[in-house]
């Protein structure tokens, strides 16, 4: 009975996106989505009536922040006039989730770093809002309970083992046919690059004496010190240690998935030790730079803020992750000024991920504390957070500061322009404070997808890449010179035009960790974390070989054997999920 009544959701859930797709909102005749104004100017009408006479300070347990306290800057002066609101984020660190559960307050609002076993255990000891109770969504959410359907029945069903409605996934799209915007781009120093001739870079292991030459001719960054190839960070390590597995995904194609990766293409799984695993790959592939001095040597120790100082001042030269390097190094005073930048350089063998987008959002959650006493201000607060004006603000500023719309058209003021290239010194003027970096959103989730369209403009995307005013002549001659080398105008184009992979986006929700599990999985996850990096920093190919085969003996004493049966049988309902998804 089980299976049936999944699959009868599923068809429920297809089926309103095939209503959905063929009815739609009221568009003018100038391209602008009616509705999408009509319902925004609702819900800033329901603000008013909610809107605290007294300041409130609302704690905002996060999973995926990197950030402790209160949000300051510009966005705290936004929350302020807006809402009357002050906002304390509370990080997932220090067993926050277990105090908060054992407490029985997780929060005023809750964002979930995925839909598994942390979620469905909050949701089965009540301690999320049910938004339908009273119909509190209706009336202090419009625009999502309008306009997110897909993905709110996604999580009422699918998501939630009580069957209520507490929230929706991040990344909403407006369409399930469409890619996002690459972000596993190969970002690399090509003014260093060009110093050492541009050589054929054909493998992953190519990549090593490419950075062992521009260390060569670049052995100090701005500030004087020496010089990398990565500089890595610990602090997103789960399962597996971040960065290994992410060069896995961003050179194989295979996303994340438990102890190990997903192939999108033919529905494998690769288990993170086994014979063929992309992880063993990468891992040896970090350890030869390392042994070559290319690494970071606080990379294990040093947290997401240390990483983004290395990439600030060039003290590493590559990242798979293009707002991890390039967004950090490509200042005006780098390219304009100095003629330094990162920008992509593909190996020729690889087949970087790109993921679909999905109308029935992703797996980590906007919801809402059962203790609040703000419900509706909570309801109220992620309603505009999932507005098109909202999620700009979020992504771009102050609307009128930094950005605005005319005739349809998107486009940065130029405050706007500055703050997207030299985000730490720009000052934000009078009403706000402090610099655009300051005010920068911590509670670090998304509403849509970034490469959803934007009802406000005609035919635009949230992206900024995608804006007319946005496609504009090779701002620099560096720029110029990669543009002509890669054959293309922007770092997403030159994406598209290599062997990439699509992980689609489907119903697939992961089990979690069953409880006879639990124990097992967190000794084996910290196994492989810990000996992962003590093979990232062996020092001859003897003692990794060691470390390695330590990490797998120990990992098989703990249970590792047991999790890998769990993930194949998840990895089976993915790949039906997603075949699915394809033939739609």
């Amino acid at each position: 009975m089980k299976k049936v009544k999944l699959f009868a959701v599923a068809g429920a859930l297809a089926l309103s996106a095939m209503v959905i797709g063929c009815g739609g909102s009221k568009t003018a005749d100038n391209g602008v989505d009616e509705l999408a104004i009509s319902t925004t100017a609702k819900s800033e009408g329901n603000i008013k009536k909610i809107r605290p006479k007294e300041t409130v300070t609302l704690d905002v347990y996060s999973q995926l922040a990197n950030y402790s306290g209160m949000q300051t800057g510009w966005f705290a002066d936004l929350m302020l006039a807006k809402f009357n609101v002050k906002i304390n984020i509370i990080p997932d660190t220090g067993g926050a989730y277990q105090t908060r559960m054992e407490a029985g307050n997780l929060g005023d609002i809750v964002v979930w770093g995925d839909n598994t076993d942390k979620y469905s255990a909050a949701c089965k000891k009540g301690m999320l809002l049910d938004w339908e109770e009273d119909n509190l969504i209706g009336q202090w959410a419009p625009y999502i309970n309008n306009n997110m359907k897909l993905a709110l029945q996604k999580n009422k069903f699918m998501d939630s083992p009580d069957k209520k409605l507490h929230g929706y996934g991040f990344n909403v799209s407006t369409s399930a046919k469409d890619i996002q915007e690459f972000f596993y781009t190969w970002d690399l120093r090509f003014d260093l690059y060009e110093q050492i001739g541009k050589p054929e870079i054909n493998t992953l292991y190519d990549m090593i004496d490419v950075l062992a030459k521009m260390k060569e001719v670049c052995p100090t960054d701005d500030n004087g010190k020496p010089t990398y190839g990565v500089s890595l960070f610990n602090d997103w390590d789960g399962n597996m240690v971040m960065y290994v597995k992410s060069l896995a995904t961003a050179y194989f194609g295979y996303d994340e998935f438990d102890f190990g990766l997903f192939d999108p293409d033919t529905g494998k799984y690769y288990d993170a030790l086994g014979e063929d695993s992309p992880y063993l790959y990468t891992l040896k592939f970090i350890n030869k730079l390392n042994q070559k001095g290319l690494v970071d040597p606080d990379s294990m120790t040093q947290k997401y803020g240390g990483m983004s100082e290395d990439y600030q001042n060039g003290t590493a030269f590559w990242n798979i992750f293009n707002w991890m390097a390039s967004g950090a190094y490509n200042t005006d005073a780098h390219v304009k000024d100095a003629g330094k930048a990162m920008y992509p350089v593909l190996p020729k063998d690889a087949h970087p991920i790109v993921y679909g987008q999905s109308v029935y959002g992703g797996n980590r959650l906007w919801t809402v504390g059962a203790k609040t006493a703000y419900p509706e201000l909570c309801l109220a607060i992620i309603n505009w957070f999932s507005t098109p004006e909202g999620y700009m603000t979020i992504q771009y500023g102050p609307r009128g500061v930094c950005w605005d719309i005319k005739d349809g058209k998107t486009y940065f003021t130029e405050l706007g322009k500055k703050a997207q290239a030299d985000q730490n010194n720009t000052e934000m003027p009078a009403p706000y404070k402090g610099s655009f970096h300051d005010g920068a959103f911590q509670i670090n989730n998304t509403t849509w997808c970034a490469d959803s369209l934007n009802p406000l403009t005609k035919n635009e995307t949230y992206n900024k890449t995608s804006w007319e005013s946005e496609q504009l002549p090779a701002q620099s001659d560096i720029e110029q010179r990669w543009r002509d080398w890669a054959g293309a105008t922007t770092p997403n184009r030159y994406m598209q035009l290599s062997n990439y992979r699509v992980s689609p986006g489907s119903l697939f929700t992961g089990a979690g960790v069953p409880d006879d599990l639990t124990m097992k999985w967190n000794q084996v996850a910290e196994c492989i974390r810990n000996e992962t990096w003590n093979a990232i920093y062996a020092k001859t190919d003897a003692e990794y070989d060691a470390v390695v085969a330590k990490m797998i003996s120990d990992a098989k004493s703990y249970g590792y054997d047991d999790c890998v049966a769990h993930s194949l049988k998840q990895a089976e309902k993915r790949a039906a999920a997603e075949k699915l998804a394809k033939a739609q």
